[in-house]
């Protein structure tokens, strides 16, 4: 079914629109990201964190409305089930995170019988530690990928590669913003995955094209037509093995609870931009910058040319 879309000028064009709603979602994303930022979690920006369960399931609206007559700062509260919340308080708060009202409140209400399970408090210069080291450890992966990409390719397909990976990472960081999802440790370290899966699909398309433009040193066929035979012929690779890893992320998702809620989220949403970014931009990226056979034609000097020519 996808193979006839991606036939002759109809799969070049299904990619060039990929690329423009790509493009178009990239500035949105970016837009987002400086009007909104992102929602870091405690995990970078300090403060206390405190979870506790419930005798029986009360409604998040109700419990946040009665632990705000008993809290003297701002706080925010999450449910990570239930009967299990999760209580966040900023630095800010933190000279009365330790006081017992709310807590107790919470214990001795009969209504909410709540119990206690952990409280811990992060400091600020730990959390700025942590993205700076974060950042830090994705910018060196950014650079190991480029250098790799320039000696296994030709330039032409390695920016794509390289495009194709900041296109992923640009629309899960918009996406967290747009929703303001926690973005925290784990995210990031989903973002490192994200980046080797990218690599990974921009990898296989761009070496189908590679070996597809080498046989076709007579330039009988056009770039688009190569391109779209080396993605037809990776096609159901593809599929499959985002479907596979879709699967197990998926799992992760909705069984493993709340703490890797985050993670999943930010790795399903790169595989699924990271397959659509190595057919729409990774491949298509290379033909509008010029990529064709004679790119990948074999340059022998006069001599040698001679001695091909003899009988």
């Amino acid at each position: 079914m996808l193979n006839y879309f991606l036939k002759g000028e109809k799969g070049t064009r299904l990619r060039f629109m990929g690329m423009l709603l790509s493009a178009i979602l990239v500035l949105l994303s970016v837009f987002t990201l400086t009007q909104k930022g992102l929602n870091f979690g405690l995990d970078f920006t300090g403060g206390y964190l405190t979870e506790f369960t419930t005798s029986q399931s009360v409604e998040l609206k109700e419990l946040q409305s009665f632990i705000a007559k008993n809290h003297n700062g701002e706080f925010e509260l999450t449910a990570q089930g239930n009967s299990h919340f999760q209580l966040r308080e900023a630095p800010s708060a933190s000279t009365t995170a330790n006081s017992p009202d709310w807590q107790s409140a919470v214990t001795q209400n009969d209504d909410i019988n709540a119990q206690v399970l952990s409280s811990a408090y992060i400091g600020s210069q730990v959390g700025d530690e942590l993205f700076d080291q974060g950042c830090l450890a994705m910018f060196a992966a950014m650079i190991v990928v480029m250098i790799y990409l320039a000696v296994r390719f030709e330039w032409r397909l390695a920016v794509g590669s390289v495009v194709a990976l900041v296109h992923d990472l640009i629309l899960v960081l918009g996406l967290f913003s747009l929703l303001q999802i926690e973005f925290n440790l784990t995210v990031l370290a989903s973002l490192l995955a994200i980046i080797g899966y990218s690599l990974n699909d921009s990898i296989i398309v761009g070496d189908r094209v590679r070996e597809l433009l080498r046989v076709q040193s007579n330039n009988v066929l056009s770039p688009a037509t190569i391109i779209n035979n080396a993605i037809k012929s990776t096609l159901t690779r593809t599929l499959i093995t985002s479907g596979t890893t879709l699967a197990t992320v998926a799992s992760v998702w909705l069984l493993a609870g709340a703490p890797l809620q985050g993670f999943a989220i930010a790795l399903f949403t790169g595989i699924v931009v990271g397959t659509f970014s190595s057919i729409c931009i990774a491949a298509t990226l290379p033909e509008l910058l010029g990529l064709s056979a004679k790119n990948y034609e074999v340059k022998v000097d006069a001599h040698t040319q001679t001695l091909l020519d003899m009988p």
